[in-house]
């Protein structure tokens, strides 16, 4: 189900074809910097660049018998080139390679991510603007509180994702680092320049200081930004999920014609994509504990690590580039009920107004505290009655003194809420016409 909505070249990127491929556009760019530092003759050169290639199959039956991968990859390599083969890996080790791809796809990622982000936030932009006015109910703690609009929520949307952008794009900063320092990072076999050539021509900058790795901490925050950003996904689907309960009814996941919602209840419709998205999330949080595990190495390095990534980060970039489309067709897709949303507005019977009443006889220099426990009074007798907070507060002989029936019908205008949406809407970026 997850190949219908992950970009293809998302999954591409962490096929064995691709890491040979990345392994070897590191190799090569490391003999082209050497060639031209006069560290290998330009006639070997040449034919490293023409003859250069590799055999997964062949490398696959290769690491079945040395058992290590990058030996089996220059192998491969090496049978492709000849004896100009020598020059290649020159001075380097393994990490150097691995790691200095894995930068590369990182990076990758993070674009096809930062990509996914934007389209969530253009989605709930669209929404945001299409509702700004669409008055419904707040809450607080699940119980209605004031008015709001659900233009509002979605622009509070568009700015969440944006800090999830933000984080990410910095995530890309950290992680667009490579690393050709040797074996335990200080550079005995290989010059500086080489490193900063091989990094400059695959579009990373190179390490300041590295042992026979990066260091982790890079990739943790990484995967944090991929949990933070998924969290955020769970905790709109959460908010979308809670909108769609038969006591509420405000808005929808679109149920499309001939879809069914439960194999015993014919008349379900239930919020199957949040809550799918709102598990997902798990995942992608149990992966950012891994990668921050992943920090602690022994000395120079160990390779503790290496099984844990080969497994977190492929699947959390295809995870979260997954969840990102899902929620697109979810806030794009979803029903929205303004007149279910104006219904429970009105089904508490004015309750949501008692705070502007007590304002007002604050300002007519009732004590805060009297004026409280008199709107307090009256708030509870309409929970328990159902009669309007606006009838029993003008017939209670207290407030009756200092405020009159038109006083306090001013009280339980909506529009007093929304008088500074056009002025939210423009903090977020999103000005209104």
């Amino acid at each position: 189900m997850i190949e219908r909505y992950t970009r293809p070249e998302m999954g591409a990127l962490w096929t064995d074809e691709q890491k040979f491929q990345t392994w070897l556009a590191v190799e090569l760019a490391a003999c082209e910097a050497m060639a031209k530092a006069g560290k290998i003759p330009q006639k070997d050169w040449r034919e490293i660049h023409r003859k250069a290639a590799f055999d997964a199959k062949r490398i696959r039956k290769i690491e079945a018998e040395v058992r290590h991968d990058v030996i089996a990859f220059l192998t491969s390599v090496a049978e492709k080139v000849g004896p100009a083969a020598r020059h290649i890996h020159k001075g380097m080790t393994s990490s150097d390679v691995v790691d200095t791809a894995l930068s590369v796809n990182l990076v990758k990622a993070a674009d096809f991510l930062i990509a996914g982000i934007e389209k969530v936030r253009a989605a709930s932009a669209k929404q945001a603007a299409k509702h700004a006015f669409t008055p419904m109910i707040g809450r607080s703690h699940g119980i209605h509180a004031e008015p709001t609009t659900f233009g509002l929520k979605m622009a509070l949307m568009y700015d969440e994702f944006g800090r999830a952008l933000a984080r990410l794009r910095a995530a890309r900063e950290t992680v667009r680092v490579g690393k050709l320092s040797g074996a335990v990072g200080t550079h005995a076999h290989l010059d500086p320049k080489i490193e900063a050539a091989v990094c400059r021509k695959l579009g990373l900058k190179p390490a300041a200081i590295s042992t026979q790795i990066l260091q982790r901490d890079r990739h943790a925050e990484y995967a944090a930004a991929l949990a933070l950003a998924g969290t955020s996904v769970e905790r709109w689907a959460q908010e979308f999920r809670h909108l769609q309960r038969t006591e509420v009814r405000e808005v929808e996941e679109f149920f499309g014609q001939g879809q069914k919602g439960s194999s015993a209840m014919p008349h379900k419709k239930n919020p199957v994509v949040a809550e799918q998205l709102c598990g997902l999330a798990r995942v992608l949080r149990g992966y950012a504990l891994t990668a921050m595990e992943n920090v602690p190495l022994w000395h120079e390095r160990d390779i503790s690590h290496s099984s844990a990534e080969r497994i977190i980060l492929p699947d959390a970039t295809i995870l979260l580039d997954y969840m990102l489309a899902k929620l697109v067709a979810l806030v794009a897709g979803m029903k929205v009920d303004a007149g279910r949303m104006q219904a429970n507005l009105d089904s508490t019977h004015g309750l949501i107004h008692s705070q502007q009443v007590l304002l007002l006889l604050v300002e007519k220099g009732v004590a805060r505290e009297d004026a409280y426990r008199w709107v307090q009074r009256n708030a509870m007798e309409s929970w328990k009655s159902g009669r309007p907070l606006l009838e029993l507060a003008a017939s209670d002989p207290d407030i009756a003194k200092v405020a009159t029936r038109r006083e306090l019908a001013a009280c339980f205008d909506l529009k007093r809420h929304f008088r500074a949406v056009k002025r939210t809407f423009r903090a977020v970026g999103l000005p209104l016409k």
